[in-house]
């Protein structure tokens, strides 16, 4: 099995698990990253041994959002170097040729929320939480957030999450439907694969073709809709409150906006 810098891959039987391996910055996502995540997807793309896949995150977090130390620069290609880094490696997991279980071990924010979403069926340990985050730091929420967190969870709840920045706890992630499963932290790991297990011997054409028709009124517009939160994240990141909100975070002070 080919070894990875930023992630962790591998298959056992017929489930592989892809692990998000950067735990001292709590997984936080960089552009090697996503390219390794494309290719282990080309690994299982290939590899019809491959029936299903969880992905989770490494050490005490699932994944803290994007790495601002690691920020694509901006430019003309800025949202083409993007889609080709992220979009591709998000809507991989999200059109992965078996299902996904995302297992989510820890706090989910920004994009690591963004993440989150993108897999099939979604369980996390009790500890977790999801935070939108992108409004402390100035910017607006991207990676899918703003396609897919309405329609799992609704409008009101949706824009309450990102405007506020409040974090959703795992059980009430329940509540909300956002998840399916809520499990003791030690227990994540083995109810993942569990459930991966058992869909590994399923249907694997009729339980993709499931999927297909719940998304296929979506793929088009997930896809316009990444992009144009992109296209905004370019424009909000030059903006005062956006460039006070990333340099206030690296700086680990309080932000002092000013509306702009």
């Amino acid at each position: 099995m080919k070894k990875y810098k930023n992630i962790l891959f591998e298959v056992v039987e017929n489930v592989a698990t892809l692990t998000l391996n950067k735990p001292e910055t709590l997984n936080a996502l960089t552009i090697d990253m996503m390219y390794e995540v494309q290719d282990a997807l080309a690994y299982i793309e290939n590899d019809k041994s491959v029936r299903a896949l969880v992905f989770t995150g490494a050490g005490r977090g699932f994944c803290s959002g994007q790495d601002l130390r690691n920020r694509v620069a901006s430019g003309d290609r800025f949202v083409e170097d993007l889609m080709d880094c992220y979009f591709r490696a998000f809507n991989g997991i999200r059109t992965c040729r078996v299902p996904v279980i995302t297992a989510i071990n820890g706090t989910a924010a920004g994009g690591g929320f963004s993440l989150a979403l993108m897999g099939d069926i979604l369980i996390a340990a009790r500890s977790a939480k999801f935070i939108q985050v992108f409004s402390r730091i100035g910017l607006v929420p991207d990676l899918g957030s703003t396609y897919l967190l309405p329609k799992a969870i609704g409008r009101a709840n949706a824009l309450k999450l990102m405007m506020s920045n409040e974090p959703l706890s795992a059980e009430d992630a329940v509540e909300m439907r956002l998840i399916s499963d809520c499990v003791d932290d030690a227990d994540l790991q083995t109810k993942a694969q569990e459930i991966a297990k058992k869909l590994s011997v399923g249907p694997t054409h009729a339980l993709m073709m499931t999927r297909s028709l719940v998304d296929e009124v979506d793929d088009k517009a997930f896809e316009k809709q990444f992009r144009r939160e992109l296209e905004t994240q370019s424009q909000m990141r030059d903006k005062p409150d956006g460039i006070e909100g990333v340099a206030a975070f690296v700086e680990r002070r309080p932000t002092q906006f000013i509306g702009e």
